[in-house]
């Protein structure tokens, strides 16, 4: 009989009423038949394996991580806070040692929204991850946290969310910018000037089988998660780099995914992107789940796998073997990077400019944040949104030192409330949030 050698917490949500149209990628089906597959192969039977229910996220929990424009329910929907509750509620089961380490299989995904949300980017309007990771921070005390996001698109969200943190390692590994969307995720893009080299892009050309995956967890990510020592690593899970996925060019499969999982050893795993509904998912997510209990995946084979078809060529190998050496070198440079970044006390200012494609929206950003030594460092965002709403959001990050939080109630208090429709402020040590 199957025993879990790790216990494991499963919460799934399929998401019934939200799809961004009947026949889109990103709709119920997604883990319907993942479901049934976990059902078929008595996975919920085995000792040592706990489902879980999701639960409703509140705007407090959103409002943690990010600015929701006008507003949190303009935005999302109750499926979005099923699938953040889904995330939580994984979140208390670790945090409280019920299980080992959890997997929340939950739909709409999250990865591309960002600080500031005005509605739908790459089918994610909040961000799970994000806002599981700060209610972590915030109930549970937990400092040092490592993401790493293996969806095939660059988690630009997530990104963006933790560029000034350098309590958050956040590591994506996806298909070239250059040719998918969101079009980011270069190796330069190291983090804000206080968190040079905590945020690391691993671009890896279309192509990368297996091979090229393990060989950046080896090379790469293990090495930099054993120096960062991480009181939690998290898994953004998503699995639209596999062989069959419509959307990407990539040649990853389920027993690569299962080994990845094996050798990341994440604590909480939430799902991303994937969307080979019938060839991919059902394995994939049986695969990880699997290998987060510790039992035996290597029977878990696509009908259609072939190795021999899926092998990458020499070029590829070399590409991601200097990729990997590069970011390797910005990782050793990370502290003398954030030390030439700026004097304490000076404002650096960020412009960036985003399409959200869901919703057909331009947004225009200016971002002045605060030089620090002592911590992440306070920051202001004005945001445009083309239609939409002018707003500025003001972040105190929850490790802000008297300076940042001093900083960040003058950047509040001066602005121009008549220039904007709302002025937003996110102060993390206090836990409040004010609007004016």
């Amino acid at each position: 009989m199957l025993k879990a050698l790790h216990k494991t917490g499963l919460v799934f949500f399929p998401a019934f009423d939200w799809a961004i149209d009947p026949t889109h990628p990103e709709r119920e089906e997604r883990l319907l038949y993942t479901q049934d597959q976990v059902t078929e192969e008595g996975i919920f039977d085995i000792p040592g394996i706990i489902e879980y229910k999701p639960m409703l996220a509140t705007a407090e929990d959103i409002r943690r991580a990010q600015f929701c424009v006008p507003d949190e329910a303009a935005i999302t929907t109750e499926s979005h806070l099923i699938s953040a509750g889904g995330a939580k509620v994984i979140a208390d089961a670790v945090m409280n040692k019920e299980v080992k380490n959890g997997f929340a299989l939950i739909r709409p995904p999250g990865h591309h929204s960002m600080r500031v949300s005005h509605g739908g980017r790459g089918f994610c309007h909040i961000n799970i991850e994000a806002i599981m990771v700060e209610y972590i921070r915030s109930r549970y005390g937990v400092k040092r946290i490592a993401i790493v996001d293996t969806d095939c698109h660059h988690g630009d969200g997530t990104d963006n969310i933790f560029w000034h943190d350098p309590d958050v390692l956040f590591i994506s590994l996806h298909q070239d910018g250059r040719t998918m969307f969101p079009g980011t995720g270069f190796p330069g893009e190291l983090g804000g000037p206080n968190a040079k080299g905590s945020n690391l892009n691993i671009p890896l050309p279309p192509g990368t089988s297996t091979e090229g995956y393990l060989y950046v967890i080896n090379h790469c990510v293990l090495p930099v998660l054993n120096e960062f020592k991480p009181d939690l690593v998290i898994n953004s899970a998503g699995q639209d780099n596999h062989y069959t996925d419509p959307l990407t060019n990539m040649n990853f499969c389920a027993q690569g995914y299962a080994e990845l999982t094996t050798l990341l050893k994440p604590d909480i795993a939430v799902l991303e992107g994937g969307y080979a509904i019938e060839g991919a998912l059902p394995y994939v997510n049986l695969g990880i789940i699997l290998a987060m209990a510790g039992i035996d995946y290597t029977g878990v084979v696509e009908p259609d796998y072939n190795p021999e078809k899926l092998k990458q060529s020499v070029s590829i190998t070399d590409k991601i073997k200097k990729t990997t050496a590069q970011i390797n070198k910005y990782w050793s440079q990370r502290f003398q990077m954030r030390e030439d970044a700026g004097k304490p006390g000076e404002i650096q200012i960020r412009h960036k400019e985003i399409f959200y494609d869901t919703d057909n929206i331009f947004e225009r950003q200016k971002e002045r944040v605060r030089i620090c030594k002592d911590c992440g460092g306070c920051f202001e965002i004005d945001s445009q949104a083309t239609p939409g709403f002018h707003i500025l959001g003001v972040h105190i990050p929850i490790n802000a030192c008297p300076a940042c939080i001093e900083k960040g109630y003058e950047f509040f208090d001066k602005s121009v409330e008549n220039k904007y429709h709302h002025v937003f402020l996110m102060d993390r040590p206090k836990g409040n949030y004010h609007i004016k």
